[in-house]
């Protein structure tokens, strides 16, 4: 196909996707798509459901702005983002080329965002795609997907996940229109952070995804994945707060707002919870994936362990200070208790006889680094870290890193904390959330780092080698991205022996 306009003409690029023509615009050096819609809005009849494909349209629609974000909870004040104007278009991607049109056949890189299953928008400044695209000549695509409620509670009588089936359908909007943009529909790498990174080991072990990613880059990956028991029970207390029982009929009068701040209210008290739900009342993790046995057949862990990724090259890593950012939130750093310590440690390090092992092996360690440590480890380091491991022994391949280079902003408090790769990868280090953690003018060690970061990830996506020699259990090397970059060995050995034995299984419901 042709793409009609050109930068240097002044006008705008224009694509026929399958359900219509888009016009977009110039930015920088790229051409720009957003808020293209992958599915109907799952309003009405389609609340609750999977997601279905959009319908098409006549004419040529204007593809310059975001969709609406999708609703969500109110943490970091994300909810006061979320603005009712009636377009209930949430489910959309936008798509970064700098080549746009047919034969072009460049890599795609497909983000996946973060926000703990609860919150997140493929609209915020720090995910814009034109600088990756551009330098990176790489095809960048985002998108939205259901989140909270709307996306993971289990309800009865509906499908679950629907977080992750809203995914699958926007990697197969990528399947069905890339080639149009300029991407070749053969090459597309999904990656992501957080629970983004979360949400890409799941689609590792999913039936429904196979075929639509050829690699993976893994950020951060939490290793919370509910049994259904579990996930059914939140839910529960979810709608006990409107007074509602937990399912569709009951719930689709609920305005989606008031849906979500149900489960802020859950959040605020979960500790009276903590005897039924376990460590994710701890962490106040109210939404996650269900291994509900369907659309998510077993764990990521398992199933990379039994060869579902052999075939899909994988980039997996985290920061070496994850938790540091949330003690910061939390009010405690520097202040952290022996008592906190010791019950941290009682509570998230892997049975039997956790505490010991921690103290053992870190014996000069105070109640601060005790308590990041277990937190650290529990929650990303060591399931992301795992991925590579059950990817390895399957016969697949993979290459780990660690982000060790300490924030700048806030006087370096915060390390190398969780999410300080975001704006690194994306090279938007002075816009959006992440941006406070870097500083508001961007040092030129900043600008190397994220370079560096960008070429191993757009690399990856092109060849399937970020840079570094691959992962084996062996010599374990990983990259380590610093000042000074470095191949050695995985720096956190200590944890790594503590948790060597863990499976990451599903998390429980402990009573009913």
């Amino acid at each position: 196909m042709t793409v009609a306009g050109s930068e240097a003409a002044g006008s705008r690029p224009e694509v026929h996707a399958v359900a219509g023509a888009l016009r977009g615009s110039w930015e920088a050096g790229a051409a720009v798509f957003r808020g293209v819609p992958f599915a109907e809005p799952p309003v009405g009849a389609l609340r609750f459901a999977a997601p279905r494909p959009v319908r098409g349209w006549s004419g040529v629609r204007d593809a310059d702005g975001y969709g609406p974000p999708p609703p969500q909870g109110g943490h970091f004040g994300m909810d006061a983002l979320v603005q009712d104007t009636g377009d209930h278009d949430w489910l959309t991607v936008n798509v970064w080329s700098p080549e746009p049109g047919h034969g072009a056949g460049l890599p795609v890189m497909v983000w996946i965002h973060g926000g703990a299953y609860t919150i997140g928008m493929s609209g915020l400044p720090e995910y814009d795609g034109g600088r990756l695209a551009r330098d990176g000549a790489v095809v960048v695509v985002t998108f939205n997907y259901r989140v909270g409620p709307e996306g993971f509670a289990q309800l009865q009588g509906a499908p679950a996940n629907r977080g992750l089936l809203d995914q699958v359908a926007a990697l197969e909007w990528v399947r069905d229109n890339i080639e149009a943009f300029g991407g070749d529909p053969d090459r597309v790498t999904v990656f992501g952070q957080s629970a983004g990174g979360g949400s890409i080991a799941a689609l590792l072990a999913m039936d429904r995804a196979g075929g639509l990613f050829h690699r993976a880059v893994v950020q951060s990956a939490p290793g919370t994945f509910f049994a259904p028991e579990l996930a059914a029970d939140i839910t529960t207390a979810c709608a006990a707060e409107l007074g509602l029982s937990p399912t569709p009929a009951d719930l689709a009068g609920v305005a989606p707002d008031r849906l979500s701040a149900a489960g802020d209210a859950v959040a605020a008290k979960i500790g009276q919870w903590a005897h039924r739900w376990g460590r994710p009342a701890h962490r106040s993790i109210l939404f996650a994936p269900v291994v509900d046995g369907d659309v998510l057949p077993a764990t990521p862990w398992q199933a990379l362990a039994d060869g579902a990724g052999r075939d899909i090259d994988l980039l997996v890593g985290h920061t070496r200070e994850e938790q540091r950012l949330f003690t910061a939130l939390e009010g405690l750093l520097g202040q952290v208790t022996e008592e906190q310590a010791a019950t941290a440690l009682r509570t998230f390090a892997p049975a039997p006889d956790g505490e010991r092992h921690y103290r053992q092996a870190f014996p000069t360690a105070g109640p601060d680094e005790l308590y990041e440590l277990v937190h650290s480890d529990w929650l990303f380091r060591m399931p992301t870290l795992h991925l590579a491991e059950s990817q390895v022994t399957a016969g697949g391949r993979a290459h780990v890193y660690e982000l060790t280079w300490p924030a700048p902003g806030m006087g370096a408090a915060f390390g190398a904390c969780h999410g300080l790769d975001v704006p690194l990868v994306f090279g938007n280090l002075d816009r959006g959330q992440p941006a406070v953690l870097i500083g508001t003018e961007p040092t030129s060690e900043a600008e190397a780092l994220s370079a560096r970061m960008r070429t191993a990830w757009t690399s990856f996506a092109a060849h399937g080698d970020p840079g570094w020699p691959a992962y084996d259990t062996d010599r374990r090397r990983t990259q380590l991205f610093d000042a000074s970059p470095a191949v050695t060995a995985y720096p956190e050995e200590p944890s790594r022996l503590i948790w060597q034995n863990h499976t990451f299984p599903v998390l429980p419901l402990i009573s009913r």
